[in-house]
């Protein structure tokens, strides 16, 4: 059974939008908060989802942002995520995170095998990320 090991809530801050001829680009500014595996923290300042569609194919996105808290022990952690996806024809999307820790206990992370699910919020979504 697939166990969730992290939960992004994350709130927009702001959006900007390219229109082209042929494909459109936009930029998500966000923050938020992470909570699961043993740790909490928040999304430092700079997160962005960077989103891209040629007209008439998928959308694309590509999130990164670095999480700073603390582990269950108390020490100071940082996670640095890069989460991709596309949406697919019946408007389903799962994302293939990457994920790096300066946390040994956090570790394994680096390693699993990785994927998430977003559920939209209130002026957000919430980002679940498990391991298979």
């Amino acid at each position: 059974m697939d166990k969730e090991v992290l939960t992004v809530n994350v709130h927009i801050i702001s959006a900007e939008t390219v229109k082209g001829s042929e494909a459109e680009a936009c930029m998500i500014l966000f923050d938020g908060t992470a909570e699961g595996s043993g740790f909490k923290g928040d999304i430092l300042p700079g997160g962005v989802d960077t989103q891209n569609q040629v007209y008439n194919s998928k959308r694309y996105l590509s999130a990164r942002y670095i999480l700073k808290g603390k582990d269950k022990d108390g020490k100071e952690t940082k996670i640095f995520i890069e989460n991709n996806g596309s949406w697919e024809a019946d408007g389903s999307l799962k994302t293939k995170p990457l994920i790096l820790t300066d946390n040994p206990n956090l570790a394994f992370l680096e390693k699993a095998d990785l994927y998430g699910t977003i559920e939209g919020q209130e002026g957000g979504v919430i980002i679940h990320i498990f391991e298979k």
